[in-house]
């Protein structure tokens, strides 16, 4: 205190100096005026919070300690010492910054994997010390979690979040990220997240991606060996260098499917075919830089193995199909569509080859190379083939579907889909060739199919016959169903949907030919049948029936919901959506006792009222889908109400 008063003005009041070096931060405590020596309070409060520090002869401000200050590098080491997942599942919820902090750690990186860890002397087992048995074993990293990013949910950081949750629980082993988020959308950062905290991926599938490139399927390539499966859509930033480095670092590759991505060349797929053994299904679809020279590369590499390939839209010439027919040794399932640098010499050349001898599916769509000629070789070069996929082939005849029955030997399954030159001919002479394995017919907006006259002794019976599917072809009617039902005494499943040229004159008799009991029948658009024809259905075959379709027949009433009532125990799927049935036919099917319907359709029938609604409520107790849409005669509020007394059924209104 003598100091105090001793003072004069002309030294520093404190011994050591100036308490603030800056005589400007004076104001934060005392205010004094230029030619006073008198103390006056401050013109402004201070707005310091912290609390001041009394030390001896210095004053100090106190500062609250975070452990924000503490830089990446310190923080990295905290967290990759926690012992638990569950700890550093916590510390990854308290902000952006520790969650890409946590989602940076790999797995060998980790505290509890000891390699990382100096060696302590206690840590080096001695003679007298046990082993103790108290530590709580790691969890195996088996990847069985399945992870789905859809649109605005697709995001780097949700990507972390997915790392550091899923590495302590089992780990991830599938993640699918379908589009993304315009914003702040999935980058090559949130792959490396998935990459470092997810070792057990085996399946990867990226759609509609742009912002994704080679960098993070790099960060894939060389974190997530055990890869199995790599699907790529639409993710025009990623270049042969991603392929590349997946194809060398991930020998467990087996499914691999490209498709629309611009960039890919080549080089990609020659990598894979050489450093892929293991590779079983490939998928190459609109990708304009690949060429005969990747195609042949891959699968001469992999003719051991590979097993599914699939090439759409791709600039190929015959020399790939020519490979493909001397190198698919292994390959079962073989898919064509829209080639149109292939001409008719690269399928009869591919079906010479006499390399697919195990090819068991044949799909090819939109390849103007495939003609008579072409079918007839693969009818000849592959023994084992049982099921054929014809779609929009302009140049396919009779005479090639005619020497292709005759050569084919184990051909049990035939779609033909917008094959014009197909005709009534081609499709019996077909049936007469394959009769005694052809076990399903499918035939879809074939405009050549019209009603001919046939001689009888022309025929034989294809007793192995069981699905016969005719759809949308104008020109098949009354005369060539006929025919059909003398061909095809054995049938199970009939779909003749849109063919509104059939009666029943000739429904009827297909009707009687089959011996076995129809099983599931489709006539939906078939304007011309009436109820005759879905009595003779329910008479004939209401002992084995389970679906039946008659949307759009407008000529069928509740006649027919009678006989159904009365004669189809086993029916389970009904839909008579457009047709002229009213409250009375849905009452006989409430009252029929052993009926067990659990699938309803009604939609579009204006004749139906409100007063169906107590039939629809018995009908309820054995329905899981009821279909009421357009049905103008009942309101909102009786369907709401309908809607809370049948909560186990899905109403569709």
């Amino acid at each position: 205190m003598s100091k105090v008063f001793e003072f004069t003005g002309d030294g520093d009041f404190c011994p050591g100096g100036s308490l603030y070096p800056n005589p400007k931060e004076t104001s934060l405590f005392l205010s004094l005026g230029r030619h006073v020596d008198v103390y006056f309070p401050a013109c402004k409060r201070s707005r310091i919070s912290a609390p001041f520090v009394f030390s001896g002869d210095q004053l100090k401000q106190k500062k609250k300690a975070s452990i924000d200050v503490l830089p990446d590098e310190c923080l990295f080491e905290i967290f990759r010492r926690l012992p638990t997942g569950q700890e550093r599942s916590a510390c990854a919820c308290v902000s952006k910054r520790w969650l890409l902090l946590m989602s940076n750690i790999r797995g060998d990186e980790l505290c509890c994997n000891k390699a990382t860890l100096p060696l302590k002397r206690e840590d080096i087992p001695s003679e007298n010390k046990e082993i103790s048995g108290d530590e709580p074993p790691a969890i195996k990293d088996d990847g069985y979690l399945s992870r789905v990013l859809e649109g605005k949910k697709a995001t780097d950081v949700r990507l972390a979040a997915i790392a550091v949750g899923t590495s302590s629980h089992g780990g991830l082993g599938k993640l699918l990220i379908r589009g993304n988020n315009s914003i702040r959308g999935v980058t090559d950062l949130g792959l490396r997240a998935v990459a470092r905290g997810c070792p057990s991926l085996k399946v990867l599938s990226i759609w509609n991606v742009s912002s994704v490139g080679d960098e993070g399927l790099i960060e894939i390539a060389n974190g997530c060996r055990q890869l199995e499966k790599l699907e790529l859509r639409h993710c025009n930033a990623v270049s042969d260098k991603a392929l590349i480095s997946l194809a060398k670092n991930c020998p467990h590759l087996t499914d691999i499917s490209i498709d629309s991505c611009s960039t890919i060349r080549n080089e990609g797929l020659q990598a894979i075919g050489h450093n892929c053994p293991n590779l079983k299904s490939i998928s190459i679809n609109n990708c304009p830089h690949v060429g005969d020279q990747g195609i042949a590369s891959l699968l001469s590499n992999t003719s051991c193995v590979l097993t599914k390939v699939k090439l759409q839209a791709l600039h190929v010439t015959d020399l790939s199909l020519a490979v493909i027919g001397h190198y698919g040794k292994s390959v079962t399932d073989l898919i064509l569509v829209n080639l149109q640098n292939v001409s008719e010499r690269g399928f009869w050349v591919m079906g010479n080859g006499h390399g697919l001898q195990k090819l068991r599916s044949f799909t090819v769509t939109s390849c103007q190379g495939m003609t008579d000629l072409g079918l007839e070789a693969l009818g000849k070069g592959c023994p084992n083939l049982k099921q054929l996929c014809v779609h929009n082939c302009a140049l396919l005849s009779d005479r090639g579907l005619d020497s292709f029955g005759k050569a084919s030997l184990s051909l049990e399954r035939l779609q033909l889909e917008e094959c014009h030159r197909i005709t009534q001919y081609g499709l019996f002479t077909l049936l007469a060739n394959c009769g005694d394995k052809l076990k399903s017919l499918t035939l879809v907006h074939c405009l050549g199919m019209k009603d001919l006259n046939m001689e009888p002794p022309m025929l034989s019976s294809c007793k192995s016959l069981r699905s016969l599917s005719i759809r949308h072809c104008p020109g098949f009617g009354d005369v060539s169903l006929v025919m059909l039902a003398k061909l095809c005494p054995n049938l199970q499943h009939v779909d003749l949907s849109g063919l509104q040229a059939i009666t029943d004159a000739g429904f009827i008799p297909l009707l009687e030919n089959c011996d076995g009991g129809l099983g599931k029948i489709n006539i939906s658009g078939c304007t011309n049948l009436t109820d005759k024809a879905v009595s003779a259905i329910a008479e004939m075959h209401g002992w084995t029936l389970e679906v039946l379709n008659l949307e759009g027949c407008r000529k069928v009433g509740n006649t027919s919901l009678v006989a159904i009532a009365e004669n189809c125990p086993l029916l389970n799927d009904l839909d008579v959506s457009l047709c002229a049935v009213t409250d009375f036919g849905v009452a006989a099917l409430a009252r029929a006792g052993q009926l067990n319907l659990q699938i309803l359709s009604i939609s579009g029938c204006t004749e139906i009222s409100e007063k169906c609604l107590p039939a629809l409520r018995k009908l309820g107790r054995s329905l899981v889908g009821l279909n009421l849409q357009h049905c103008s005669g009942i309101s909102k509020k009786s369907v709401d109400l309908l809607v809370e007394q049948l909560w186990r059924c899905d109403i569709l209104h």
